[in-house]
C-alpha cells in the first residue's frame, strides 16, 4: 500500500508533458475540423482585405509591431533559411467596425532588398494584402493550415492584445508564401472568433 502511495506521489510530482511550440501545418483544411463558415474564410484565395472591407462599414489595419526579430521554429524552413535566424517581421490586427477579426504575422528574410519588396518597411497601417494583390509581379504559393494552440508563440501574442475567452484554447490559422523578384515573404493569419459573425466570405 505504501509503495502504491509512493508511486502516485511520484507521478503527481512529474512535470507536465512538454508540447512543442511549432505547429503542424497541413495541405488540406479538413485537418482542422472547423465549421463550414470558418473553412470558407480559411480556403478562399482572394484578397482577405477585400473580403473584410466588403463586410463592414469601417475597415482598419492596426499595426502592432514591425521590427527585426528571431523567426519562429516553424517559419525558418518555409522561407528557405538553414536555421532560426533574425528576419523582418510585421504584426497587425485586421478590424471590422472596431472588432478584431484576423491577426496577421509576416516575416521576410533580412537578405531581401527594397527592390524586391519596395513598400514593406513603410506600410504603417496600410494593408499589406492590398499591396500584394495589386502587384502583378507577386505570385502566391499554396495555402497550408494549422490549429495553433496555447504553446504556440503567435497564440500567446494574440492573447496579449485581444481578450480571447478562457475556453478558447486554439485558433485556426493559414499561411502562404508570396514571391516577388526571387524573394519570398511568409504571411500567417489567425482567424479570431468574431469573423464568424460576418458569415461566409462569398468573394
Amino acid at each position: 500500500m505504501a509503495s502504491m502511495r509512493d508511486n502516485l506521489a511520484s507521478l503527481s510530482q512529474r512535470p507536465a508533458v512538454w508540447r512543442p511550440a511549432a505547429a503542424s501545418w497541413h495541405a488540406h483544411v479538413n485537418a482542422l475540423q472547423v465549421a463550414p463558415t470558418m473553412q470558407d474564410w480559411l480556403t478562399n484565395r482572394a484578397s482577405l482585405t477585400a473580403r473584410l472591407v466588403a463586410r463592414c462599414g469601417q475597415f482598419r489595419v492596426q499595426k502592432l509591431e514591425q521590427s527585426t526579430a528571431l523567426c519562429l521554429a516553424d517559419e525558418y524552413a518555409a522561407i528557405a533559411l538553414p536555421r532560426r535566424s533574425k528576419v523582418h517581421q510585421r504584426e497587425v490586427l485586421l478590424r471590422c467596425d472596431g472588432e478584431a477579426m484576423v491577426y496577421a504575422h509576416t516575416v521576410v528574410s533580412l537578405q531581401a532588398s527594397a527592390t524586391q519588396w519596395p513598400l514593406f518597411s513603410t506600410l504603417g497601417e496600410r494593408s499589406l494584402g492590398s499591396t500584394l494583390f495589386n502587384d502583378p509581379q507577386v505570385v502566391r504559393g499554396a495555402l497550408s493550415y494549422a490549429r495553433l494552440r496555447a504553446s504556440h508563440p503567435l497564440l500567446r501574442r494574440v492573447r496579449a492584445v485581444y481578450p480571447l475567452a478562457p475556453s478558447c484554447l486554439s485558433l485556426p490559422a493559414r499561411r502562404s508564401l508570396f514571391w516577388r523578384k526571387g524573394s519570398c515573404l511568409l504571411v500567417t493569419e489567425l482567424f479570431l472568433p468574431g469573423i464568424l459573425q460576418l458569415g461566409a466570405s462569398g468573394v
